[in-house]
Order: structure tokens, then sequence, then C-alpha cells
């Protein structure tokens, strides 16, 4: 079984790991679009046949009878289980340390730490131990730990992943994530693991992809950041600058303020609401992290008074800090502020945790989607960066985070999985609607009217023909476009392109369309149908018949 020796060595990843003979039985039978994938789950997550221990021994004795959604959407689509992970107990921490089965190491330094709470689920991933892995996140525990490792972290919408049968940290605030070692792997599993009974439901109007100039916010100071790791940041911003992309500071002081509420105000009790009763009944079980039993404790002293203080202020920084961001497809932070080592954390465990979550824990406060991305190295350590959008923006957060990312060299053991080619956005497997729309004229990529497209979130999707019983005419209008009619067996291929719309916004796109022009069915040269442009008949019998040279482009080449 892949990596064996390599899990003898780093013991502190797993909390139970499946029989290697069961493991290669269903990697044998499995069948589906994720088959051949290893998949481990953060021991938070029920798993059947795993006791759900959340990395204290005491907290239950009992196998999960079943595996909870996320997962058996997974083992669904073909993935295999290999064993359930380490974490930070409860998912309380950003480190990777606290744990009494160990802390978990970081994959290419031993020194250092893994990041948390999504600590063995990470390290698995980026040893090759696994192909995907299914973490949690509240306040980071997802992103963190992915940038440490240098690999992809997606943080979805709140509520587009079911949390049924996840011991909660936050209720509230709570995602499931998924880790994997590239972005076309990451959202293929998302695309399978995302949906499903009781999920939130996607708006109809979601975007599929960012702008080509997409406009995109920084903050327009980096606190806690070494000179080496802003200027790892600085490169990944002119990454994008040189995609085409305009990057703008933004002030950031309420994104900060709003991250020290989740841990530093009343907002914390949502812990104790969690497992509060459990931790006040074992606060001297030895199984118990100190740590982690000292906030959670703490977190049920606090007020009905003072949560609802805090809900307000957090309401009044979230609106606040929106309203920053008008204008902007996405904000561009470092995922984490730096890479500590094990000492330094074992010397101030809450003040570099604290420090950890300087730019992730308003994320999930504020309801904002996130994809965490490799982005070169700082002082040694992997760096990284997180695209962040707004609810049900996570096609959009993923194609920028594509368009930003800076791969390191794998650390995979041999027999990894290769990268599983994405058909999409991972939103339209999970129940995004949507239509393909072809285009002949002016909307084609790069032609006037392609923005248009762009502004409503519409993804090109490649070059299509339509089959051989149309007609193209050059029309009078401005600017030029050309009308496009089915005349049966007296007609052309004409060359056109597909983009991916979701069916909200083709509505409002249809509702702006200007005469001449309307949207109906066209036959693609494949067979299929889809929504095309198509123009009035006296407009078409007006207009030059440019049929024969097969495409607006070659027209416009003439």
């Amino acid at each position: 079984m892949r990596g064996e020796a390599v899990s003898a060595a780093r013991p502190e990843i797993w909390i139970g790991r499946r029989d290697p003979d069961a493991i290669s039985a269903d990697l044998a039978a499995a069948q589906g679009p994720l088959a051949g994938l290893l998949l481990a789950v953060k021991n938070n997550v029920d798993v059947d046949g795993f006791v759900t221990t959340a990395a204290c021994p005491s907290f239950a004795d009992k196998p999960a009878a079943e595996d909870a959604p996320a997962v058996a959407r997974l083992r669904a689509a073909g993935a295999t289980v290999v064993g359930v992970t380490n974490l930070d107990q409860f998912a309380t921490g950003l480190v990777g340390q606290r744990s009494p089965h160990g802390g978990v190491r970081d994959a290419r330094r031993p020194d250092y730490i893994s990041g948390g709470s999504s600590s063995g689920s990470a390290v698995a991933v980026a040893l090759g131990l696994a192909d995907i892995a299914i973490g949690t996140d509240t306040a980071g525990s997802g992103r963190i730990p992915a940038s440490l490792q240098g690999i992809v972290g997606i943080k979805p919408t709140l509520g587009v992943v079911s949390t049924e049968g996840v011991v909660p940290a936050c209720r509230s605030w709570d995602a499931v994530t998924i880790l994997a070692r590239d972005l076309d792997t990451a959202s293929l599993a998302m695309s399978f693991m995302a949906g499903g009974p009781g999920t939130r439901p996607w708006p109809v109007d979601a975007p599929l992809a960012a702008p080509v100039a997409a406009h995109i916010a920084v903050p327009a100071f980096l606190p806690g950041l070494s000179e080496s790791w802003a200027a790892a940041f600085g490169d990944a911003v002119e990454r994008l600058r040189a995609d085409g992309c305009t990057v703008e500071e933004i002030d950031f002081d309420t994104f900060l303020d709003a991250a020290k509420l989740l841990y530093n105000g009343a907002l914390v009790a949502e812990r104790h609401a969690a497992v509060g009763d459990f931790i006040d009944a074992h606060l001297d079980d030895p199984a118990v992290d100190p740590t982690v039993g000292a906030i959670i404790a703490r977190a049920g002293t606090l007020t009905a008074s003072a949560m609802v203080r805090d809900q307000a202020r957090l309401e009044e920084l979230r609106q606040t800090s929106l309203a920053l961001l008008d204008g902007f497809d996405a904000l561009l932070v470092p995922t984490a502020p730096g890479h500590p080592s094990i000492a330094e954390v074992a010397a101030d465990p809450v003040g570099v945790n604290s420090w950890m979550g300087t730019y992730t824990n308003f994320c999930n406060l504020f309801d904002l989607c996130g994809v965490a991305v490799p982005s070169g190295t700082a002082d040694d350590a992997q760096f990284g960066v997180t695209v962040l959008a707004r609810p049900f923006h996570d096609a959009l957060a993923l194609d920028l985070a594509r368009r930003v990312q800076l791969l390191p060299p794998s650390v995979a053991v041999d027999g990894a999985a290769p990268a599983r080619t994405s058909p999409g956005p991972w939103p339209v497997g999970a129940g995004l609607a949507t239509e393909r729309l072809l285009v002949v004229g002016a909307h084609l990529k790069g032609q006037p009217l392609s923005g248009e497209l762009e502004r409503i979130g519409a993804r090109w999707a490649g070059p299509m023909a339509t089959a051989p019983a149309y007609h193209l005419t050059a029309l009078d209008t401005v600017p030029p476009k050309p009308g496009l009619e089915r005349v049966g067996p007296d007609g052309s291929t004409i060359a056109g392109e597909i983009w991916e719309v979701s069916v909200g916004a083709l509505g409002k796109f249809l509702a702006a369309l200007p005469a001449p022009m309307n949207l109906g069915r066209v036959e693609l040269s494949d067979g299929t149908w889809v929504v095309g442009f198509g123009c009035a008949v006296e407009a078409a019998r007006s207009g030059q018949d440019i049929t024969a040279y097969g495409g607006w482009r070659n027209w416009l080449d003439r």
C-alpha cells in the first residue's frame, strides 16, 4: 500500500488507518470520477467504523454507524477512504500541535508546525499518503495548513457542503473543506462533496468565472509579516497585474477588528455551546489538551448580553468591510503571516496561534468563500495566498486562484495519483444551474462585447461550430454584429464559441439584449442544441450575406 513506510515514520498524522488489504480491495473495485483517489478524513467528521473523537480519546467510544454526508458523497463518486487524521483538539487551533496524539510536523521541515486544525489531513496530502482530504474550517483551519504545506485548500461558501456528522466548533461559521495537491483535483472533489439534502441552495445568477481584467483588493498594510513574506505577497500581486488584473489597496482595519472578535470576544461562546458540557466535566482528564480545555471552559463564562453585543458589533464590521469591497471582484490576502517552529508555539501557544489567524479569522464571520493556493516560498517556508470572494462567488475565486498560484516542487511519494481534470468550476457539479451559450460575433472572446458576458460571470468554454444549416449576415449596427439565421439544407457551418453561464445571469442578459438581436436554440455541429444568438428576419434580409467566410472573425480579417 502506498506510503506505508512514510506513515510508519509519521504516526502523528493518523488517529486511525484502515487495513491495507481492505484499501487495496476498495481501490480495485472503485468506480466513478474519483476512482483511484485515496481520501483522508479529519477525525471530527464521521467515517463509518471509526470513532469520531475530534482528537480527544475520551470524547466518544463507539464507532460511527455511517459516513457523514461529505464523506459519503466522495465515496459514492469513487474515492477510497484510507484513514482518519489528527487535528488540533475539537478543531480549536491553527497550529496543529494541540493533540494528545502528538503535534503534527511540517511535511518538509519537521522542526516546524504543520498548521491546523486540519493538520493530519494537510500533511497526508503533502506527503502523498492521500490524494484528497477532508478538513474543516472555522477560523482558517483548512486554509492555514494548506498554505504551510504547499497544497490547495478550498473553503466554500458556508452551508453548501453539509456539516451533518461533523463535531461542531462554532456551528454558525463551520465549513467542510477539501485539500489536494492541485486545483483541478480539489475542484473535481468539491463538485461531488458539495450539494445534497439540507445544503444551502445556489442563487440562479452566481458567477462561473472572473473577468479577464478583474478588479482585486489587497490590504493597504500587512501586519505581522516579515519583510520576505511581504515581498512574496508583492510577487503574487504582480503576477495578477501581469495577467491583466487591476489591483488596488483598501483599508483593512475593520477586517482585523472582526478577526479579533472570534477568540477575544464573546463569539467564542459558540465553542462552549458545541462541546462545553464535556469539557466542563473533564477538565482534569489527561486526554483534554490544556490549552483547548482552558479556551472552551472560559467561553462558558461569557454572558448572553456580551454575545448579543458582539454579534451586533460583528454585523457593523461586516457591513463596513463589505462596503470597502464594492466594485471589487475579490480580496487577495496572505494565507498565513509566517511559519513558526514547534518550539516557538510551545513557548507561546496562545499568542502564536492568534497571530496565525490574522488573515483568516474574519472570513467565515463575513460569509466569504476562499481558495488557498501555493504562491512560492519565503524564508525557506512554503508561502501561500488566499483569494476571498462574496458568498456563492466560489467559481470566481477558483478562477482567480488559478491565475495567481505558483505551484511548488512536489514532495509526493511514488505512486501518488496524478491530477484529475475538472470539467469546469465545482459549483456546477454541486447544483448551480447553467446554460451553454453559442456566440458568433461581437461577443466572441476578445471582441468588443465579450466584456458583457464577463460581467455576468460567464465562463469561456472554447470554440464550437454550428450544424451546416445556417446563414451569417453582417448587420448595420454599432458596434458591428452578425446575425445568425437557420435556413436548413441550403445553409453552412458557422464558427463560434461557447460560453457557460448561470441561468439567472442569462435571463438578465436576455432582458437587456437590444434589437434586432434575440436568443433562441441553435444546433451545433455535434448534433446538440444550445442557446444562441439570432436576429429578426427583416434585419437578416437587409444585411450583407457573409456565410461564405465561415465565421465572423474570417469576415473581419477579409
